[in-house]
């Protein structure tokens, strides 16, 4: 009996369940079904039999170059698009010349480009593996059996360098040639047959085999301990990003040379809009069994081209790190260099330098860096002070929390607030074991000895971080998309107690350190700490901006809902109460902030009214605060572009808040809608009357 099935429709068995369905397989979809799109080879050699990869790759010489242009254009194009998290199988090695490369030892541009195109995703892949930042792209480090290593691309460096040579010299012949207009190309054999194209084939070959040669220098250099190859790494960078340029200008030609119809650039993956030679994108997908494959679309060559340059900026960036010690400059660096979405390989990159071998660069112990946090006198390298439980504990957490911050945004924000458990924890047990050892004293006293005052000082930094873990957790929140207008009031509120929280424990550091240094009487002054307390004086200025801001939004949004029922959160599904909850309730495990409850909110914003919040007019409070920052942040200039976002979210809700209260919340004509036109965090009013 033959049945038709409808679309949508589904033959299964009386067991099957939604949860089943996971597992199911979907015939004829090209990402469910791997036999959709196989080619009529079922093997490599029958490929190669069939001519699919021939060796030259045409007779014509004119003809082989421009094909091995190609084939290293689309291989570019593969690498890219394996960087963005598909797999090596389906991108790089569609390629049959990676595949057999013993084929391509005759052809000398095509097994060096190859060769050094290999080491450097095995390089690659070790990278990622090492950092584990690949749990978000599960399928970029599985190799499938692939032939990723051979002994000879250990000497692919020296292969490459002997192609480029020659290539070189007849590149300089071609213009001694025309300058002198007369044949000087007798002792040098030509690379193809037209004698009026061959500086243009030169050019172009040699750009592409120096960007894999410097792309390589950059792997490896980046790859050295302790940070010790990046000065000469962002030397390669630069030297890549020359070359990049160099490939792009070549485009002109190579078009000119091809004798087919153009397609649009969006759809190319070749420089020439030709279809590369040597590729079979379903011979492989007998090694895909953990799961279907997917299909791959590879980049275009124009795409690839601005994938790697941003690759390569990014990168450049990581090169420029300091190596500073000071773990509030490492985790404002790696906040910083998260807001230019780096893709996975640049993320891995920075973190297998930020710790290598459990230590900060290599060679800092956390314990250290931890004490250098911490303003009591000099107690780096104290075997006592690295061995204590707490601080062994709280390295283990600053290295998770250095890894969690070089993951994506959304798997950052995740486990930072899984992580807010841990730190919360250590916090509990160090005031536990301060109210065992030393009692319920929590002021500074003239008298207590160094054990009281290190146990202080550690609690005070723990609790710190972990406000500042929850900050970070709460702002990311609007980078993913999660908060619905009708939610921002709750989470600026959190917000605002947050930050409150977290100036709080950076005041009573910043009073422990004006303590130390009273204690030291007129010993020689430490200018550095001086300017590290300076610092850390205008960081709390900066969160007082931050506090006003979430507050004033806060109470903003508490008289609208309050005054004219806008922005309330009618649903059928959950309550208000609910989505507090869902929101927060990883905070709210980790008892950030303690005392802090869905009622607490609903108390506070109930009493928002229209006169509070024109009475303290916190907008009007950050234009008083900031002028006095431009100064402090003179030579930073991301916290000076920071400053000025801050200002113009101040001035335009300060004009919305004036427009409200001239027209009353409750006028039925007003229309006020919020978008993040001036920072990712803060939304700015947008006040209509309809």
């Amino acid at each position: 009996m033959l049945i038709d099935l409808q679309d949508g429709e589904l033959v299964h068995g009386e067991n099957f369940s939604l949860f089943a369905a996971m597992s199911a397989l979907e015939i004829m979809d090209p990402k469910m079904d791997s036999g959709i799109e196989r080619s009529g080879y079922n093997s490599i050699e029958e490929a190669i039999e069939d001519g699919v990869a021939p060796v030259p790759l045409s007779l014509d010489r004119t003809l082989d170059v421009q094909r091995s242009i190609d084939v290293m254009d689309h291989l570019f194009s593969c690498e890219a698009t394996w960087h963005k998290g598909h797999t090596l199988a389906q991108t790089v090695f569609t390629c049959i010349y990676l595949m057999r490369m013993e084929r391509t030892s005759s052809h000398a541009v095509l097994n060096s480009f190859c060769r050094t195109l290999r080491a450097t995703c095995n390089a690659i892949i070790s990278v990622v593996s090492t950092a584990r930042t690949h749990e978000e792209e599960d399928l970029f480090t599985m190799s499938f059996g692939l032939p990723l290593r051979d002994e000879q691309d250990d000497k692919c460096l020296s292969i490459l360098n002997s192609v480029e040579e020659t290539i070189s010299r007849q590149l300089r012949a071609c213009k001694a040639q025309a300058l002198s207009k007369k044949k000087t190309l007798e002792d040098l054999e030509s690379l193809q047959d037209k004698p009026d194209l061959e500086e243009d084939y030169c050019r172009s070959l040699l750009c592409r085999l120096r960007f894999r040669k410097h792309f390589y220098h950059v792997v490896m250099c980046m790859r050295k301990p302790h940070g010790r190859g990046l000065e000469l790494a962002r030397k390669h960078v630069a030297s890549c990003l020359n070359e990049l340029s160099l490939t792009l200008k070549s485009q002109e030609f190579l078009k000119s040379q091809s004798n087919i119809m153009l397609q649009a650039d969006e759809n190319c993956t070749t420089a020439s809009g030709c279809q590369p030679v040597g590729f079979d994108v379903s011979l492989n997908s007998r090694l895909l069994s953990p799961a279907p494959p997917r299909a791959v679309k590879v980049l275009s060559w124009s795409n690839a081209i601005r994938y790697f340059e941003k690759l390569l900026h990014d990168l450049d960036v990581i090169c420029a790190l300091s190596l500073d010690p000071v773990l509030e400059n490492v985790l404002h660096f790696t906040v910083q260099f998260q807001k230019s979405v780096p893709d996975l390989v640049p993320r891995a990159f920075l973190q297998t330098l930020l710790v290598q071998d459990g230590k900060l660069y290599g060679q800092n112990l956390f314990s250290d860096v931890i004490s250098r946090a911490l303003p009591l006198p000099d107690i780096i390298g104290d075997k006592e002070f690295q061995m204590n439980e707490f601080v062994v504990q709280l390295g283990q957490l600053v290295v998770n929390l250095l890894k969690i911050l070089c993951t994506n945004t959304a798997w950052q924000r995740r486990k930072l607030g899984k992580s807010l458990q841990d730190w919360s924890t250590v916090s509990i047990q160090l005031e536990l074991a301060l109210q065992r050892e030393f009692g319920e004293t929590r002021n500074v006293l003239h008298h207590e000895n160094m054990c009281m005052r290190v146990s202080k000082q550690l609690l005070i930094w723990t609790q710190e971080h972990a406000y500042w873990v929850a900050s970070r957790f709460l702002t990311l929140g609007f980078e993913l998309d999660l908060y619905s207008p009708g939610e921002y009031c709750m989470v600026y509120w959190y917000m605002y107690v947050v930050f409150t929280k977290l100036i709080e424990k950076m005041q009573l550091r910043v009073l422990a350190s004006n303590e130390t240094s009273r204690r030291k009487g007129k010993k020689k002054r430490d200018h550095s700490k001086d300017s590290s307390r300076d610092m850390t004086f205008s960081s709390c200025l900066l969160l007082q901006c931050y506090v006003l801001l979430s507050e004033g939004l806060s109470m903003m949004l508490a008289v609208l809902r309050n005054e004219s029922r806008s922005f309330q959160l009618p649903s059928i599904f959950n309550t208000e109460q609910e989505r507090f909850m869902q929101h927060f309730d990883l905070l709210q495990k980790a008892r950030v902030p303690e005392h802090i409850s869905y009622y607490s909110f609903k108390e506070s914003s109930s009493r928002a009214g229209i006169t509070d919040l024109v009475k303290y007019n916190f907008f009007k409070e950050i234009q008083k605060i900031t002028p006095s920052l431009r100064g402090s942040f003179a030579s930073e200039p991301e916290k000076l572009v920071e400053l000025r976002r801050i200002e113009q979210v101040a001035e335009h809700n300060r004009i919305a808040l004036n427009i409200i209260n001239q027209v009353g919340p409750g006028d039925p004509s007003l229309r006020v809608s919020f978008e993040f036109t001036h920072h990712p965090h803060f939304a700015v009013a947008i006040v209509k009357r309809s």
